[in-house]
């Protein structure tokens, strides 16, 4: 069975106000050297200027926050429906409008510009059903083992540390050259002295480090 549609007479309402103010706007700026379809855009600029001001409302009073830039918009286009209603109803001669309300035609887009480039691009506050990071999870409690009643559980002995190796030295390896050199220096001091030449000296003639040196004494024996 089809269910009948009921209207709803709040929607109806909605309506017939939108449309009255559409229309009243559309005059509004006709009457003032607007004409073809600059005048069927103002009612439009009005209309999206206070829609984006409620929304931005309802989205800062819903996060908890400051209003008062949404609410001086929202005022605005507010004044802007209204107005044209009011000067609509009799009460403004629209074929003699006065300059001043030229003026404030004429530099509404500007402003409507203005306020819902302000509307949009200012930071939106997080919401509460915005993700919050999950906590780290608790570490496991540590369960000791229980042992029987009497019973008492042996010690474990502690193994001993092992013991740090020992560094090995560095391996020292002549050069063929230095150590050809350090056997003539060798048979030399040999020969004047009728002994051999002892590391410390040889690392003298030579100008060798110790450990270099005591690598060719080696060599020499």
């Amino acid at each position: 069975m089809t269910r009948l549609v009921r209207p709803d007479a709040v929607l109806v309402q909605a309506v017939i106000a939108g449309a009255l103010s559409f229309a009243h706007l559309h005059d509004l700026a006709e009457a003032a050297g607007q004409d073809g379809w600059k005048a069927w855009a103002y009612p439009v600029s009005v209309d999206l200027l206070l829609v984006a001001a409620w929304h931005r409302l309802r989205t800062l009073r819903d996060a908890g926050e400051s209003a008062r830039s949404a609410w001086s918009w929202f005022a605005v286009a507010l004044a802007a429906s209204l107005g044209a209603n009011v000067a609509t109803a009799g009460l403004l001669d629209l074929g003699h409008v006065p300059d001043w309300l030229r003026i404030l035609v004429a530099g509404w887009p500007a402003l409507a510009f203005l306020g819902g480039t302000l509307l949009v691009h200012q930071p939106t506050p997080p919401s509460p059903t915005d993700p919050q990071p999950e906590p780290a999870p608790e570490p496991l409690p540590v369960v000791e083992r229980a042992t029987e009643p009497g019973v008492h559980a042996d010690p474990v002995p502690a193994l001993p540390a092992p013991a740090p190796a020992p560094a090995s030295a560095p391996v020292v390896v002549a050069p063929p050259a230095l150590v050809a050199h350090a056997q003539k220096i060798a048979a030399d001091h040999r020969t004047r002295t009728g002994s051999d030449i002892d590391t410390e000296t040889l690392r003298a003639r030579l100008g060798v480090p110790p450990q270099m040196a005591e690598a060719i004494a080696a060599q020499l024996a």
